[in-house]
């Protein structure tokens, strides 16, 4: 089993950074991949980027690709979202994720509450 936290959303101005992280409890963190995934209002839940459980490989979506940045500390329990050049469209509630490797929502059995990010033009 294990729970997770984000925090660090917020609103931003067009072209700035955000730093999300997500908190895990439980000892099998280090066991599963992480990933992030995003919902605006609207919309579908959408990938984000994913770490696989050491940290060695990582996948992003087109669309965040060069901007965003993933990265997990396992001795932490956290795993990070870096987004900088922010745009308006990155608007959304994001929401991390432990399971497998996967763009795919329905590989992740464990889900966090989500927190807002709001980009303002």
């Amino acid at each position: 089993q294990v729970r997770l936290v984000e925090s660090g959303g917020g609103l931003v101005q067009a072209g700035g950074s955000l730093r999300l992280s997500c908190a895990a409890s439980g000892r099998t963190f280090s066991s599963y991949a992480m990933g992030w995934f995003r919902q605006a209002p609207g919309k579908e839940r959408e990938f984000v980027t994913a770490i696989s459980w050491s940290g060695g490989r990582t996948y992003y979506a087109d669309s965040v690709k060069g901007r965003f940045a993933i990265a997990r500390d396992n001795a932490k329990n956290t795993v990070y979202l870096q987004m900088n050049s922010l745009k308006p469209e990155d608007t959304a509630v994001y929401y991390c994720a432990a399971g497998a490797l996967s763009d795919s929502g329905k590989e992740h059995p464990y889900w966090g509450q989500g927190t807002q990010v709001t980009v303002s033009s």
